[in-house]
């Protein structure tokens, strides 16, 4: 069975950050928070323009050669560059109730 997102404090394979990783190697279907961008100035501004800002709470939709993101409800794809200078990290599972 895979495993959607990670452990609080424990990165996706590969990554070399704990706390943090690059939007690139996050799964498909995770919701993540935007903790970094590391982009030139240009291409920071419009991608903040577009809502992909800091504190941001983003959905990893798909990932093949680029990504697919749901942000502020709106779809948005990536290319693999882009994806890998976005640092995000994993948002916390809501636990559901059991007892009904």
């Amino acid at each position: 069975m895979r495993q959607k997102g990670w452990k609080a404090g424990e990165a996706p394979a590969g990554c070399k950050q704990p706390a943090a990783c690059p939007l690139s190697q996050v799964q498909a279907g995770t919701s993540v928070r935007i903790k970094r961008l590391t982009l030139p100035p240009d291409v920071l501004r419009r991608l903040r323009e577009i809502g992909f800002c800091e504190e941001r709470k983003i959905r990893l939709l798909m990932r093949q050669n680029s990504v697919i993101c749901e942000v502020c409800n709106t779809r948005f794809g990536l290319n693999r560059k882009l994806a890998e200078a976005i640092l995000v990290e994993p948002l916390p599972v809501p636990v559901r109730d059991q007892a009904a």
